[in-house]
């Protein structure tokens, strides 16, 4: 049986999975980045989870309605498929995507609509 998450539990896993940042979820819910690095390790033992990505795919199976008790090759077809169906999400929209985080670079890739040219 799957333990039972409290509301704040479920409000910090849910912005984990849409990727944001500890520190991101602490600005946003109005408490401490220490809370919600607490928060995230509790969760993940209380799933007997391991990384924040399978705390992703979790939330993601759980939102959903897919089964998480998947071997872990299905899991990772699940999760690059809905990736891939968020990333084409955002190819039909024509957002723009650009993720910096301290010193660390990151790639960035932009999306124009046919007027923005």
């Amino acid at each position: 049986m799957m333990p039972k998450l409290g509301d704040r539990e479920l409000e910090v896993v849910r912005y984990i999975a849409w990727g944001a940042s500890q520190k991101e979820v602490a600005d946003e819910l109005g408490i401490s980045p220490r809370t919600v690095d607490n928060t995230v390790r509790h969760v993940k033992e209380k799933l007997m989870l391991q990384k924040s990505t399978e705390l992703s795919a979790w939330w993601f199976c759980t939102t959903f309605g897919i089964s998480f008790d998947l071997s872990p090759l299905k899991r990772r077809i699940g999760a690059l498929c809905l990736a891939g169906l968020l990333m084409l999400g955002e190819l039909k929209t024509g957002s723009v995507y650009c993720s910096y985080r301290g010193n660390i670079r990151r790639v960035e890739w932009r999306i124009t609509r046919k007027g923005d040219e």
